[in-house]
């Protein structure tokens, strides 16, 4: 009986497994999963979501706009992303004001430094590295939503005694990204160059640890947040 070569989709996973475990032990991540989080706490979790967010479609942008020739066919996937990607950061201010939030006052209100480093790290690497890296942010995200969006929702839907539609982003990107995920181990799969492999590996390490520094921090949240709350 013979058995299918590993492909790059299946080293990238393997090769990040420790970094991925990490994030999904967090406290705060699993207390949420079990439905043990303050309402407190998922307005700051969606209002550092929404200042990731909207960066998701100009990040998208970079990315295609420095992609080299030979990767016409991936650039072609990044207007794919733009596509379903575009708008989402409204979703989770209507999110925040479903929870009792001020809608305009989130808006306005400044990241929380983990959240302003992730998105800024997101930016160097597209600028001054390989933007194929900007597939590890892709692979972050992307998974930990699908692992953990739907479920969190369910818990937190239920322990918060808040309405349905204060969860429309959990339950949105949970549904949404594993309609992705095929489509993104497709892409994985095709790249060829080991220098582009390796970039979205480092660059997926890096991020599943700044993405979890931002569930690490989320309960130090300033005040200018607390008053918009």
């Amino acid at each position: 009986m013979t058995t299918s070569a590993p492909t790059f989709h299946d080293r990238l996973l393997a090769e990040t497994r420790r970094e991925r475990d990490g994030l999904i032990a967090i406290p705060i991540v699993q207390e949420a999963l079990a439905g043990r989080v303050a309402r407190a706490d998922y307005v700051a979790f969606l209002a550092q979501a929404f200042h990731h967010v909207r960066h998701t479609v100009p990040l998208l942008m970079a990315c295609g706009a420095r992609l080299p020739a030979r990767l016409e066919w991936l650039r072609a996937a990044v207007g794919e992303y733009i596509e379903e990607e575009m708008g989402h950061h409204e979703w989770i201010l209507d999110d925040l004001a479903a929870c009792g939030a001020d809608r305009e006052a989130m808006a306005r209100s400044a990241p929380a430094e983990a959240t302003e480093l992730m998105v800024a790290y997101a930016y160097d690497t597209i600028a001054r590295g390989n933007p194929v890296g900007f597939f590890g942010m892709v692979l972050v995200l992307e998974g930990t939503s699908v692992a953990l969006a739907t479920r969190a929702a369910e818990a937190l839907e239920t322990s918060l005694g808040l309405p349905r539609n204060a969860f429309t982003y959990l339950r949105s990107h949970g549904d949404l990204d594993v309609a992705h995920t095929g489509f993104y181990e497709t892409l994985m799969n095709r790249l060829d160059d080991e220098d582009d492999r390796r970039a979205v590996i480092h660059a997926a390490k890096r991020f599943y640890r700044l993405y979890g520094d931002v569930f690490r921090t989320l309960r130090d949240a300033p005040a200018a947040l607390a008053e918009a709350a």
